[in-house]
């Protein structure tokens, strides 16, 4: 059964850092895109992030450019989200997601074949 499980989230004040962890199991994702999604109330889920299985590439959002940095560790089938100057606007519900075969960092939802249950982020001003 294959699982990405988040941890990391929390509350935290504007300007602050966090750092987001998935932990994936059930199969590889070495060869796989890993990247990271966000919902807040009341909005559509919104990309954030994604890495390509080497890491060797990734992309950002506008919104997240500059701020946040995604890495993966694939040795230990993780992949990370750190995140800095936080904002008020960047409390969500932060989703870890994953392909299963395809190693392209891919900015849509419907590319993603695994997601996590999701993390809370709260940034307060």
């Amino acid at each position: 059964q294959v699982q990405l499980v988040e941890s990391g989230g929390g509350l935290v004040q504007a300007g602050g850092s966090l750092r987001l962890s998935c932990a994936a199991s059930g199969r590889t994702f070495s060869r796989s895109a890993m990247g990271w999604f966000r919902q807040a109330p009341g909005q559509e889920r919104e990309f954030v992030a994604a890495i390509s299985w080497s890491g060797g590439n990734s992309r950002y959002s506008d919104s997240v450019k500059g701020r946040f940095a995604i890495s993966r560790d694939n040795a230990k089938s993780t992949v990370y989200l750190q995140m800095y100057s936080l904002k008020p606007e960047d409390t969500a519900v932060y989703y870890c997601v994953a392909k299963r075969l395809d190693s392209y960092a891919a900015a849509i939802p419907t590319a993603y074949d695994y997601w996590g249950q999701g993390t809370q982020v709260t940034v307060s001003s």
